[in-house]
């Protein structure tokens, strides 16, 4: 959730991960073609994660091949082993002085500095390329393998991509300390770096279980990186029985692809309903009749004592809170995330906020350092308040203005509008796709429209002002409608709405407030 300037959770949703899409073919038919879709948060960011962001992070791993984005377009894409486009492993293990550097240079002196290699990263990296100011002038430090692979159009950007474009590359290469005074960083191997502007993009790590309840037993997953996407599909290979904890993003998402693949599906989370952060009761409810209806078993309400072993040392069971015990031989939590900013709070970055704190060009309070995605807590234009994000769309939208605000005299400030959506059961044999956007605010009451066969909407109204609307199976051209409602906040007649017997008619009530306040 967003942290507001004093420390007090500001909105439900803001920390929803980025976005990351997970593609499994079911292993049921494997005569044919079918997949099941998961999109989890970037990692993925998801994203989340479940992007982060994956779109927690987030970059697309397809078990085809690991492609796109995990907040992919959002996420992961998690298929079946076939050579991956992405891994999680640098590109050669052959030469290490290839594996840890793309680009040679002759000093230590770099221009521009990323830390962190996800979304943002990435789209930093673009962005200096765009404007000529990436060739022996960009470095990016991540602690991680490769795995920045940019969806939404534009080149791929492959390996190959930052070593034609001249961007020096180290991967797994943690930041040990900064100098803040000499502008310098070391790495965990020793290097040192000096740079002139430093961008830190390193995103969220995942909350995790206590290891004195099970929370490193083997076969326990959670979903942040590509690395922890390719260790959950062998995990799923040789799996039958799946218990997802985390009723949010991730949860919704990674238990939509586990049933797809015909395994044995629990999901299991506290609150009294799925993604209570921004659905209301009643959207929730309908989604979860849909869930089980495709087969996966809801525990709600549950907390969860212990993750047993089993004889072989991997996680065998889920303990609740009331001694019963769910079977498990793959267990994946999704309970949140945390910014990664363990590296930055002591050279003096103002990180009470939530994240790390920024202006509205991403600048934090020591001069040269900037900081964008999900690690960035910035002022939300919009709603008068600080907020930290956690999607790819986010990720992707502030490295771009970050980099820009860098190279240029631009002094427009950063001016995002919250969007989440999510797209899962997407395989034959699916009683019916889901695909939802949000956009928005949360805020206020609520007016629901439609039957859930397949279409639904859902405003908030605040002081006679739509504010925010999810809608469900919507046209392209329905879709497109939402962000201008969201960001226009036109006054509207919630009688109307309530009166109105489809969703086309309570988006053409919407669309004829926003045309009257244009009209004034």
């Amino acid at each position: 959730m967003a942290i507001t300037s004093n420390g007090e959770n500001a909105n439900k949703f803001d920390h929803l991960p980025s976005h990351t899409l997970i593609n499994l073919n079911r292993r049921h038919a494997p005569s044919t073609s079918t997949r099941a879709t998961l999109r989890v948060f970037d990692c993925i960011a998801l994203s989340l994660s479940l992007v982060t962001d994956f779109c927690f992070t987030a970059r697309r791993l397809t078990m085809a091949a690991i492609s796109n984005s995990l907040s992919l377009k959002h996420g992961f894409s998690l298929a079946r082993p076939q050579r991956p486009f992405l891994t999680s492993a640098p590109p050669s293990s052959t030469s290490i002085k290839f594996r840890r550097c793309y680009a040679a240079f002759a000093n230590e002196n770099r221009e521009y500095v990323i830390v962190g290699g996800g979304n943002s990263a990435g789209y930093a990296a673009r962005t200096f390329v765009e404007h000529g100011m990436a060739d022996g002038r960009l470095c990016i430090v991540t602690k991680e393998g490769f795995h920045t692979c940019v969806g939404s159009g534009g080149e791929r950007q492959t390996p190959e991509w930052y070593k034609e474009n001249g961007i020096e590359m180290l991967y797994e290469d943690p930041v040990k300390d900064i100098d803040i005074e000499n502008q310098t960083l070391t790495t965990n191997s020793g290097k040192l770096l000096k740079y002139g502007s430093l961008i830190i993009a390193t995103g969220c790590t995942a909350s995790r279980f206590p290891e004195k309840i099970g929370g490193n037993l083997p076969s326990v997953h959670y979903i942040r990186n590509v690395a922890d996407a390719d260790a959950l599909i062998l995990s799923l290979e040789k799996s039958k029985k799946v218990v997802v904890v985390g009723g949010g993003y991730i949860g919704m998402e990674v238990a939509a692809a586990a049933v797809g693949w015909n395994l044995d599906t629990t999901i299991i989370f506290p609150e009294d309903q799925l993604l209570q952060r921004l659905f209301t009761p009643s959207l929730s409810r309908r989604y979860e009749e849909l869930y089980q209806k495709n087969g996966v078993k809801i525990l709600k309400g549950a907390s969860i004592k212990k993750l047993e072993a089993g004889s072989n040392g991997h996680v065998a069971g889920v303990k609740l809170g009331d001694g019963s015990m769910v079977e498990a031989d793959t267990v994946i939590i999704g309970i949140g995330a945390k910014p990664a900013v363990s590296s930055f709070e002591r050279v003096g970055l103002n990180t009470d906020v939530g994240g790390i704190q920024v202006d509205g060009l991403f600048r934090t309070s020591i001069p040269g350092i900037f900081a964008v995605g999900d690690v960035a807590a910035f002022p939300l234009k919009i709603y008068d308040r600080i907020s930290r994000v956690e999607h790819v769309d986010h990720a992707r939208r502030s490295a771009q203005h970050c980099v820009k605000a860098l190279l240029s005299a631009q002094t427009q400030t950063y001016d995002y509008l919250p969007y989440f959506y999510s797209r899962i059961f997407e395989y034959e044999g699916s009683p019916r796709k889901v695909w939802w956007q949000f956009f928005g605010d949360n805020v206020g009451e609520t007016v629901e429209v439609g039957n859930f066969d397949p279409k639904i909407a859902t405003f908030w109204i605040e002081s006679g002002k739509l504010k925010g609307v999810l809608l469900e199976s919507g046209s392209p051209e329905e879709f497109q409608l939402l962000p201008k409602l969201a960001r226009n906040q036109p006054l509207i007649d919630k009688a109307k709405l309530q009166n109105a017997t489809t969703v086309e008619e309570a988006l053409e009530i919407a669309r004829a407030s926003l045309q009257g306040e244009a009209a004034v």
